[in-house]
């Protein structure tokens, strides 16, 4: 194949299907299994599905997964987690036993403000356009009345709209930047609605303004919410007496907690390190974030952007040691939602939400960061006591297994071995060979 495809689009699904088995496959006919194989037995809810993106061939499946004992502000939940990595919801659940008997976890809201920007050109006096702008500013929030009337009745809406010169940076280059609250929903299409009639507004207002000569241009490039919400907010946090991490692996817990706080600055100031750091929180966050039908892309990029905002990628944990006391946390951006998109139409995201008692978003914030906080502490405590490999190989050892399609007694005999043994791949290999031949 090396011709490109006309129609592909206004194709069947499986008229689609079928032109890509016969044109990448060696076996169509296989292939084509594969892909049956993945749909769901009801027809209307594979409809459902195959209606959520563009030219859907199947479903990918993601293991869904439970995270229970989670003590936070006082309350347990049972935390839903959609991923594919091995050992992140076993470490999860670890660390919420753990700190269920050390007061839990506190999780706070510092603020929920998201942001929308209006970017455009102008060519002109800079006076005067702030002049024009604050004289035309009410129009932004009446000219958006019919838009935000339900947002407003939820306690949400427009907050503020600020004009920014950024000639600095380019030439010509400003922006109308809104604040917004959008309560329960994540708000993107309210955002981008209210943005694109500012926009409107901007450029009428201009062409009907006194203010400006024939020779000062205004164009408006491009209106867009924005995925970096730096005051959108959420702070999870663990706190004990430093002699009450003693267990079974932590049998010095002043030296534990020295290593560990030295663990956390040292992603604090080395951005190789910080980088895996909060991969490891963001295996806590982007499970929940999936589970819930929100965006995960959109808060990875949201919260890696914040780990730089000091002008170095660093860690987003921090952790110390005071008069006796160890105290471990974190602050996030999070934008989430819990009304709208997904949230209303995928069957197993309404039950992950019910499981965690419909949640309102500010709810869903804290339970999200704890839950990057408690991945963050497993992979932590592993590193500075027994090391991350330990558990997590016997932990992928199933995927080693089902990778070479075991019997359940070779099953058996693979799992004997290796609970006094090593996990590699090599050596997992090197035992399944040994014992068929």
């Amino acid at each position: 194949m090396n011709n490109a495809v006309a129609g592909f689009s206004k194709l069947s699904k499986k008229e689609k299907i079928d032109w890509i088995a016969n044109e990448y496959f060696s076996a169509p006919e296989e292939a084509l299994n594969i892909i049956r194989n993945y749909w769901n037995s009801d027809e209307k809810l594979q409809q459902l599905h195959d209606e959520f993106i563009e030219n859907t061939i199947t479903n990918l499946y993601i293991p869904l997964g439970v995270a229970p004992n989670f003590l936070i502000n006082g309350k347990y939940k049972t935390i839903p987690m959609a991923i594919e990595e091995s050992s992140v919801v076993a470490a999860a659940s670890k660390a919420a036993k753990f700190w269920a008997t050390r007061g839990g976890f506190k999780a706070t809201i510092i603020n929920t403000e998201k942001i929308g920007q209006v970017h455009f050109n102008f060519n002109g006096d800079a006076e005067k356009l702030q002049s024009f702008f604050q004289e035309i500013k009410p129009k932004f929030f009446s000219e958006t009345q019919s838009i935000t009337k339900n947002m407003q009745q939820r306690g949400g809406g427009i907050l503020d709209i600020h004009l920014k010169d950024k000639r600095n940076l380019l030439e010509n280059y400003f922006q109308l930047h809104a604040t917004f609250e959008t309560k329960d929903s994540m708000g993107a299409n309210f955002i981008n609605s209210c943005l694109e009639q500012f926009a409107s507004t901007l450029k009428d207002e201009f062409q009907n303004s006194n203010l400006f000569s024939p020779d000062d241009k205004l164009e408006v490039i491009m209106s867009i919410l924005s995925n970096y919400v730096p005051h959108c907010l959420v702070r999870a946090e663990v706190s004990c007496p430093v002699e009450d991490l003693a267990e079974k692996h932590i049998t010095n817990p002043q030296e534990f907690a020295e290593r560990f706080v030295q663990a956390v600055q040292i992603a604090e100031i080395e951005p190789f390190r910080a980088v895996t750091h909060n991969k490891g929180i963001m295996n806590g966050v982007d499970a929940v974030v999936l589970a819930t039908g929100n965006d995960f892309r959109a808060i990875e990029a949201g919260v890696h952007a914040y780990a730089s905002k000091n002008g170095q990628y660093a860690s987003l944990s921090h952790a110390k040691i005071e008069n006796g006391i160890f105290t471990f946390w974190l602050e996030i951006p999070l934008a989430l939602g819990t009304v709208g998109g997904l949230t209303s139409l995928h069957p197993l995201v309404k039950l992950c939400l019910e499981m965690l008692e419909k949640p309102s978003a500010t709810e869903l914030m804290e339970i999200t960061a704890v839950a990057g906080l408690a991945q963050n502490f497993a992979a932590l405590r592993s590193l500075t006591t027994t090391g991350i490999q330990e558990g997590h190989m016997k932990m992928h050892l199933n995927n080693i297994i089902n990778q070479f399609e075991a019997t359940e007694e070779e099953r058996r005999l693979i799992k004997t071995h290796f609970k006094k043994t090593a996990v590699s791949h090599s050596a997992v290999v090197e035992f399944i060979e040994n014992l068929r031949k």
